[in-house]
């Protein structure tokens, strides 16, 4: 019986399906060219909100935010009475709180923040026995403790056996370059195409989750469709994987590839502050960050989460608001409703024509973390974060709109071709042979 094939993922952080489409040809990426070549490729759905933390929890878990817990790129913590804030900009994290930002960000989300009924793809097959890898992706969690590179710091992260995040954590020496320093010139990338090229060139793993987050940081300054200098930089760290193997043929000799992005960009002109459609209303807590917000209701707050939701009929930036009302969840937008429930749902189904609006729009609201109101902007429009930055002029994402919420999907070596990045993990398990999450909903097949 011929041996499984070891598989790596590929997540190249804001890649539209139009920015890897026409890289598939273009000499420029000759990496990204050879694999679509030889690849299954179709266009699929991430999650909602269709913001970093959010998307790669769904990659790791097979879920979407109902199963995994993580809401937003900032939000409310309601069980520690405090705001928890990701990294929306370097100005947002310090006006929540350097300390405590980075904190959440790279230990807090895994160990505190990440849903317990949620099963990471890293732990099942670590579980089966089998050797998993990541790099520098946020949502990591796993078996293995393992205690930061930086002298004087205690604090373990629970992650992958092979575990490599930006520096702080290297389960090997590697001799991989700092990688926080020259950002805009592909630092961080660089660094992931050192580690990789030492992975491969070990066959150091079964599974290799492989994080790009470059271009997504180039795409927010430049705009979704402009960033083709740090395309190629990922190119180049992808081919850094392809040449550690002994070349493109080699590669494909000994592993299977999924290469996907976890959300989409689009351009924005506009920009809003949320809090403002709220200003006097005791108890109304907003948290927003690039293209979708939420609403918490404090316990002083006196309006119902209809009544939150009404204010934002004439903000022209929200283009579909949801809330809760008993069991269901409404969906909001120009004037007319849909409601959805567990058994289906009743009213216009166009107020969520969005890619997998109906299933995406009911998980966010069924997260126990979200707030009692999620909103989802208009197009060219975004919020403002809690210190007012913007990326007014160039690329954002996270709402229900297609343009955020599709990504690329590109498949060699695997049965199923994933529509959903929540169907990469359990495609991922299928390959090899251990069972799914219950979950887990059943993978498209192709013939």
């Amino acid at each position: 019986m011929p041996k499984t094939k070891r598989v790596i993922l590929v997540v190249i952080d804001g890649l539209t399906p139009s920015m890897f489409e026409a890289a598939v040809g273009d000499g420029r990426f000759p990496a990204l060219s050879f694999l679509g070549e030889q690849g299954r490729y179709s266009r699929a759905v991430s999650t909602f909100p269709s913001l970093t933390p959010v998307c790669v929890s769904s990659i790791a878990t097979g879920a979407h935010p109902d199963v995994h817990r993580i809401p937003h790129l900032v939000w409310y913590d309601r069980e520690r009475s405090r705001l928890v804030e990701y990294g929306s900009s370097f100005a947002a994290v310090r006006a929540a709180g350097m300390g405590r930002s980075i904190l959440d960000t790279i230990i807090n989300m895994n160990r505190l923040h990440l849903g317990a009924d949620a099963t990471t793809v890293y732990e099942s097959l670590e579980d089966a026995g089998l050797t998993t890898a990541a790099i520098n992706i946020t949502c990591y969690r796993g078996r293995t403790p393992h205690l930061p590179a930086l002298p004087g710091l205690t604090i373990p992260a629970y992650g992958p056996k092979r575990f490599f995040f930006y520096n702080l954590f290297e389960s090997d020496p590697t001799g991989a370059p700092l990688a926080v320093f020259g950002r805009a010139q592909g630092s961080i990338d660089a660094y992931a195409a050192a580690v990789g090229r030492w992975l491969v060139t070990r066959d150091g793993f079964d599974f290799l989750v492989y994080y790009l987050p470059d271009y997504d940081f180039a795409s927010h300054a430049q705009g979704p469709d402009e960033a083709f200098e740090a395309l190629a930089r990922s190119d180049a760290a992808v081919g850094a994987l392809l040449d550690a193997a002994g070349g493109p043929d080699e590669f494909l000799e000994r592993y299977a590839v999924v290469l996907c992005a976890d959300h989409g960009q689009t351009h924005v002109d506009r920009h809003v502050r949320l809090e403002t459609r709220f200003e006097g209303v005791e108890g109304a807590l907003v948290t927003a960050s690039n293209r979708a917000g939420m609403i918490y209701r404090m316990p002083e707050c006196r309006l119902e989460p209809r009544e939150l939701a009404l204010r934002l009929d004439d903000e022209e930036a929200a283009e579909t608001v949801l809330f809760r009302e008993g069991d269901e969840v409404v969906a909001r937008r120009e004037g007319e409703e849909l409601r959805l429930g567990a058994d289906g749902s009743t009213g216009d189904e166009a107020v969520l024509g969005y890619p997998g609006g109906l299933e995406r729009a009911w998980a966010a609201a069924q997260n126990p973390n979200a707030g009692e109101v999620i909103v989802s902007a208009a197009p060219g429009y975004e919020f403002a974060d809690l210190a007012g930055h913007h990326h007014g002029g160039g690329g954002s994402h996270g709402s229900l709109r297609r343009g955020d919420s599709e990504v690329p999907m590109l498949t060699l070596g695997l049965d199923a071709q994933p529509q959903s990045i929540i169907e990469i993990a359990p495609a991922v398990l299928d390959h090899f042979g251990v069972e799914p999450p219950a979950y887990a909903r059943p993978l498209t097949r192709v013939a």
